[in-house]
Order: structure tokens, then sequence, then C-alpha cells
């Protein structure tokens, strides 16, 4: 069982490792922009633009948009472990173009590229480890992706600190062959080959995930589970719930299991089945209201956030950002199957509207001395990573069946990076229309607003499988 819990281990790093490169990617412009725009830059043959420095901190979320809606159809058909290693490519190409880049044009492009791939890992890594995972164990590593972004931003901070610009590329071109290279070494999913009706591979692949026997009765269990969850449709589910209706009739629930169900599109099977869009509602709820409540652009402008503190200090407090974000995710790894996923949300949520509105006050009265600021603002960063930036993330590789899982994926990351895009533009406009304090206000109140909407429709997925998470939301659950 050990050595299973290991290549379930390296299943979820190898799906994950992809989103270091993408905090690599998306802190790079936070050192190298000095760079790029100097008048004596010798690195290009004419510094940037204003308009094209602005492009490159906002082309990854753009490319992140393409890498969302190919990836779902390349790991359907090409499987986990090589549709991977596809969508992975993209990273090396674009250090490779930028390594040899003397135009601002092949900068933005690689820059494109990089974003392709890096949103097309927000969808592989929770589908693959859903997957693989045990249910004692899937919050912890459904959180991967998240604690290995926020690794990849902590170290990207670090490398422009001691390392030159050229070194600096190939160092996160070494990062995006290992990508590629991780995923090959990973039994392919279960669920992938139970799909391509390979069932004695998924039998070997489900035995090294769970560290026994392909014969054994353990994975003769999960193959029948993936059955269960692969092959019924909307309409088999009806009949499964009228035969337990029926149960004192002795209905066989195996000959249930083969009537002839017409097979219907996973995104038709997600309007029809009341599971599937109770799931929605919930994830696409508690990730739109986690984007508002500021992390990214707190992130992405934490020298200027730190600037309003203390600007004496601001390049070292955006580094202590970082480590504090890989602090935060680590925790909500370490107790996610223990504490729950409820109220590690509710907890969090509420604790961030607390850090945001004294902010807002700390910086709109200055009564304050600068290090109380700067404390606040990474109490916020730890409270935010503890449960409301994880969690969400967690409950999109929980809630959907392998049926629905890549195409509910897919609408809520496109989702998810165009409100990214929107609140960026959002909090320039309101910085400048209210102050950075009047936005921290804002962001108490959606923060409040998660934490009571998450109280009413989160439901706890601790260490259920996926077959009781829908009979959960179809309201039969405990």
């Amino acid at each position: 069982m050990v050595s299973g819990k290991l290549y379930q281990v390296m299943a979820a790093t190898a799906s994950s490792f992809g989103c270091i490169a993408m905090g690599l990617l998306n802190v790079w412009p936070s050192y190298t922009v000095p760079l790029l725009t100097s008048n004596t830059t010798n690195i290009l043959s004419a510094p940037m633009t204003s308009s094209e420095e602005s492009l490159l901190g906002s082309l990854p979320s753009l490319g992140a948009m393409v890498g969302t809606a190919v990836v779902g159809p390349l790991i359907e058909t090409f499987g986990r472990k090589l549709g991977g290693v596809a969508v992975g490519l993209p990273f090396a190409v674009s250090w490779a173009i930028i390594a040899v880049a003397k135009s601002s044009i092949l900068i933005l492009v690689a820059r494109f590229l990089g974003g392709v791939a890096g949103g097309a890992y927000l969808i592989l890594s929770p589908m693959f480890i859903s997957e693989v995972a045990e249910d004692s164990i899937r919050g912890a590593l459904s959180s991967s992706s998240i604690l290995f972004y926020c690794f990849g931003a902590l170290s990207s901070y670090l490398l422009g600190w001691f390392f030159s610009y050229h070194t600096i590329i190939w160092i996160n071109m070494a990062v995006s062959v290992l990508c590629c290279a991780l995923l090959m070494g990973v039994p392919e999913s279960p669920v992938y080959l139970m799909k391509k009706n390979r069932e004695e591979d998924a039998r070997v692949s489900m035995s090294l995930y769970r560290g026994v026997s392909p014969t054994s009765m353990i994975v003769q269990e999960e193959i029948s589970k993936i059955k269960r969850q692969i092959h019924p449709s909307v309409e088999l589910t009806t009949i499964i719930e009228k035969a337990e209706e029926a149960e004192k009739e002795k209905l066989n629930t195996e000959e249930i299991k083969e009537e002839p169900i017409q097979k219907t599109s996973a995104l038709k099977t997600l309007y029809k089945s009341y599971a599937s869009r109770r799931g929605f509602l919930v994830v696409i709820t508690v990730i739109t209201l986690q984007v508002a409540m500021g992390m990214v652009p707190v992130q992405v402008y934490a020298k200027h956030v730190f600037n309003e503190a203390d600007p004496s200090q601001a390049d070292l407090y955006s580094v202590f950002f970082a480590v504090v974000m890989v602090a935060g995710s680590l925790i909500t790894g370490g107790i996610a199957d223990k504490a729950g996923r409820r109220i590690l949300i509710i907890g969090s949520s509420a604790a961030v509207a607390v850090c945001m509105a004294t902010l807002g006050m700390l910086i709109q009265t200055k009564v304050a001395p600068p290090w109380l600021t700067v404390v606040m603002i990474l109490l916020y960063c730890f409270c935010f990573m503890c449960g409301a930036g994880s969690i969400p993330y967690v409950l999109l590789a929980e809630v959907f069946t392998p049926e629905v899982q890549a195409c509910a994926s897919m609408i809520i990351v496109e989702w998810v990076w165009f409100l990214n895009f929107l609140i960026l533009v959002v909090f320039t406009w309101l910085n400048s229309l209210i102050g950075i304090h009047g936005t921290f206000y804002i962001f108490a109140v959606t923060s409040v607003i998660n934490t009571i909407l998450s109280y009413i429709l989160v439901p706890e997925t601790k260490g259920l499988s996926n077959n009781q998470i829908q009979d959960l939301l179809r309201g039969r659950g405990k």
C-alpha cells in the first residue's frame, strides 16, 4: 500500500509540475522589465514600449485561455501522459525563443506560448489526480497544483536575485523539459484506459496506484467503480435511482448496468444531470468569489502594494509574500483531508474579510507603523492560501464524474482566466478612482459573501468516493 501511495504522489507531482513552470513564467517580468525597457539594453535591438510592457504581463493569460480549450480533446484522445507532454512542449519552446530573441515581438509570442501550456496544466493536474488518488489523500494531492504554482513564483523571485538574465532562461527551460519527462515516468490513468476499452491495462495501472496485485479485490472494486462512472449517462442515473426505490422488489443492479444506454455528450450530461449541475454551481460560485477576493492583483502588484506600506523594503517584502503563499499552500495540503473542505474555505474567507477590512483602514488612516501594514498583507496572503485559494481547485477535482470532468473543468478554468484578466484591469481603475484602501474594502465585502455562500452551498467531500459525492450532490448522501 505504501508503494501505491508513492505512485499516487508521483502522479500528482508529474501532473502538477507544469504549475511550477507557470509560476516561473508569471513572475519573470517583475525583475526583467527594467532590462527590457532600458534605453541602454543589450538584450533587445530596441527597448520595449509601454504597450509592449503591458502585453508582457497579460499575454500568458490569453494563451492560457487557448490552452484550456485545447487540452481536453488532447488528453481524451492521446491520454493524460502523451497529451500532457504535448501541451507541456510550448513551455520549452517559449523559453527557447526568449533565449535567442532580439525583438520584443518574439518575446511576446513566447510569453503567449508559455501561457498556452500553463492553462493546459491547470486542467490536467486536478483531473489526473482525481482519477488515481485514494479518497483518504485526494484532498492533499489535489491542492498540489496551487502549492507548486506558489513554489514556482517564489523560485522565480529568488532566481531574479541571484542569476543573470540568460542563466534564468536556461534554468526555466530545464524545468519545462522536466515537466514532460516526469509525466512519461508514471502509469497512465486507469480511467482513460477504461474509456479506451483497455481493461487489462487499466487493471495493471490501478494495481500500481494501489500497491496490490492486478487480480486483487481492491483492483476489481476500483475498476467496477470506474465502469459505473464512465458508462452510465443521465438515463442510467435515472434507472439506478428507480432501482434503489424498488429494492424491495429485489431488482438486480447488475442487470440494470447492462441495459443499453444511449450515449450523450459530456456537455449535455453536465446540463441534464442534477448532481453535475449542482457541482458546477458550487465550484463556479466559490472560484468566482475567490478571484474577487483580490489575491491575483495583490500578487501581480505586490511591489506597488508594499510601496504603499514601506517603500524602502518593497522588494524584500515581495519575496516574503511568495514564501507565505508556499507556507499556506503546504498547510492546506496537510490538513485538507483531516479538517475537511467546508471549514477551511469558510474559516479562510472570514479571516480574509477581517484582514482586508483592517488593511483598508490602516492604509487609509496611516495610524499604524509601516511594519504592521506589511504584517497584515502577509497575514491576508496566509489566510487566503489556507482555504479560499486552494479548496475551490480541490472541489474542481472531486465533484464531477469522469464523464463530464474535462468539459466542466474547461468551462470553469476558461472563466477563471477571463476573471483574472478582468480583475487586473479593474484593480488599476479602482485604485485611481477610490484608492487602494477602497479597493481593499471591496475585497473584504466579497470575502464576506464567499463566507456566507460557502456555508450554504459547499458540501463536505472529505474522505468520500466519487459515487458518494454524486449521491451527496443529488441530496441522497449523508
